[in-house]
């Protein structure tokens, strides 16, 4: 069967430039095309911003509880797509089906928390120093916003920023990864079903310098959110800038577990292999590193030794598969890279290697890899963003805690102890955004704010009742009925 062909989205229609060119998306399991799409042009781009600028004052006049209608029948359509659009996660960039499901269910959960949003929109009012006045706040749409997204959880955050978007008033330009191109296709679609009025969401594929920047350097753009690497987060928060944007990011993450000497081990062990190997450690929360105590070292490293060898690599579709491939060529590159300065500067207890012969050739299977090192090689501080945990051996809760801030990021972390003076220690020293105590670093649940400190991010954080902070202006409202010029400050004899 021929791959579909697919085009742009603008303006409420599905379109193909005349003489566009064209790029595939593969199943990294076994290399077949997934679907073709439309590789955009700036006249792309601008044609997509200018629908939304078009579209964006009707919009934002909508009443909000009348956007959150639209938002729950997204939130219906992605539910009775969900096994599909959930196979077409797993086919395209490699998790597990059980996490390409949990992608959507992810998705749908913050459509649906989102459409709540659209009776609630805080300000707040306060009194005023003045006699006979009244003082609120109102939040107001940014106007056209951008949002670009990762491959890693490409139902997801895509819905993390625009449902957030929309719901406040704004309209979006969508501009994915083109890894999973097929993946944003599927988001996009649910919304036009739902009755999305033209204009108010905008599709361009296409790479980030021939789409993403003239996006971004669009004067009528006023905010860009942004999801990925660190240096592509820089080059997106400098061009932004220029035109005094609003821009927010969502960067990498080098997320520490921390097991003291009186966790539960078991439970420990569970959290690790789901927190290291889960998406084949592609999470920009993946635990990427255990700082073990030293009384359980060995022990606990003995326990996890077993478990990884029975890790299952295969085909992701098969519900007895633990760990699929990981998501392309490239990726597969940068990781056995890493792998590579790892064997130079730390010892390799396990994995370390390409899997090879049978269906294996055909995909991107690294094995699950663990090495034992310490704090401050490369491997230990440097986001790898696959398969591979680094193991660090400390001597007490102290050392524990000053390896685990000592990294450029401050996204996710996580503690085990059953002692809860150490536990509640652990949620003040841990320098990051989000910190699990006998849970390990997995992302958050919608209803909560997710991001993280230092170069993990910048401009606020995503999900929960804080995610319409991004995409909003706070109004400050001033209302005199005194009939008479007062002048705050000043006027302080008012009767």
């Amino acid at each position: 069967m021929a791959a579909p062909e697919i085009g742009l989205f603008i303006d409420g229609k599905w379109t193909t430039p005349p003489g566009a060119a064209r790029f595939t998306t593969r199943n990294p399991t076994n290399g077949e095309v997934v679907g073709s799409f439309v590789a955009g042009t700036a006249q792309d781009a601008n044609a997509a911003v200018t629908a939304a600028y078009k579209a964006f004052p009707q919009w934002k006049a909508t009443p909000p509880p009348a956007r959150g209608e639209i938002l729950l029948r997204v939130a219906q359509e992605l539910k009775e797509r969900k096994e599909s659009i959930g196979r077409i996660v797993t086919q395209e960039m490699g998790k597990v089906i059980a996490e390409g499901r949990g992608d959507v269910q992810e998705a749908i959960d913050f459509v649906e928390y989102m459409a709540g949003e659209g009776r609630r929109l805080f300000g707040e009012t306060v009194p005023s120093e003045l006699r006979s006045k009244f003082c609120l706040t109102v939040r107001q749409p940014k106007g056209v916003v951008v949002c670009i997204t990762p491959w890693n959880f490409p139902t997801a955050i895509p819905n993390w920023k625009i449902a957030a978007a929309l719901i406040c008033g704004n309209t979006v330009v969508f501009k994915p990864a083109s890894t999973t191109a097929m993946c944003a296709v599927e988001v996009v679609r649910a919304y036009e079903a739902a009755g999305l009025p033209p204009g108010v969401l905008n599709l361009v594929t296409g790479s980030g310098g021939a789409v993403g920047n003239p996006l971004i350097d669009d004067p009528r753009v006023r905010a860009v959110s942004f999801t990925g690497g660190v240096d592509t987060g820089r080059s997106v928060n400098v061009r932004g800038a220029q035109d005094m944007k609003a821009v927010h990011l969502e960067l990498g993450g080098k997320n520490p577990m921390i097991v003291m000497d009186d966790a539960n081990l078991p439970l420990a062990l569970e959290g690790l292999l789901f927190g290291a190997f889960g998406t084949a450690g592609q999470r920009c929360t993946a635990t990427s590193r255990l700082i073990l105590h030293e009384k359980v070292y060995d022990e606990f490293l003995g326990m996890l030794d077993q478990r990884v060898a029975g890790l299952r690599l295969g085909d992701p579709l098969d519900p007895a598969t633990d760990v699929g491939p990981v998501a392309s060529a490239d990726q597969e590159k940068k990781i056995l890279d890493y792998i590579a300065i790892g064997r130079g500067e730390a010892k390799l207890r396990t994995g370390g290697n390409k899997l090879t012969g049978g269906a294996y050739d055909k995909g991107y299977f690294i094995a699950p890899t663990v090495f034992e090192t310490a704090h401050g090689t490369r491997i230990s501080k440097e986001e790898i963003f696959g398969p591979v945990l680094s193991v660090i051996k400390v001597p007490n809760y102290q050392e524990a805690v000053r390896v685990a801030n000592d990294v450029d990021y401050g996204l996710s972390s996580s503690i085990y102890t059953r002692d809860v003076n150490l536990a509640f220690r652990a949620m003040d020293d841990l320098e990051c955004g989000i910190t699990y105590v006998n849970a390990p670093t997995i992302g958050a649940e919608v209803q909560l704010p997710f991001g993280g400190t230092k170069k993990t991010g910048t401009g606020g954080r995503e999900a929960g009742s804080v995610a319409v902070e991004e995409f909003t202006e706070i109004k400050t409202v001033f209302v005199d009925f005194s009939n008479r010029l007062q002048k705050a400050q000043i006027d302080t004899t008012a009767s």
